[in-house]
């Protein structure tokens, strides 16, 4: 079954139009619109997962973050094509077990 925090991100930016892009907190509000606080850095910490697989870009002041090294107010919208390539290009290789 699908984590429900990444089916909302991936659920609201799909619904927006390219370029677009939402806050964190908006996410978070529509999971817990009484407790959101509490949901933004689980919100966040699967933005950033996503963001890593090249499923979305995070950006401040409307540029990419580096996932490794960024603080303070983000938004998040659709990934372009080149910027889900160079996600998938930092993944670390797939090793395979050898069962010999």
């Amino acid at each position: 079954m699908s984590d429900p925090i990444e089916t909302a991100i991936l659920n609201k930016i799909s619904a927006l139009e390219p370029g677009k892009s939402i806050e964190p907190a908006e996410v978070a509000k529509a999971l817990q619109p009484e407790q959101w606080q509490r949901m933004l850095p689980k919100v966040r910490a699967t933005a950033l997962g996503l963001m890593r697989q090249g499923k979305l870009t995070i950006t401040k002041k409307g540029k990419p973050v580096d996932p490794d090294d960024f603080r303070g107010v983000t938004r998040l919208r659709q990934a372009t094509e080149e910027e889900t390539a160079l996600a998938l290009s930092r993944r670390p290789p797939v090793v395979e077990d050898d069962d010999d």
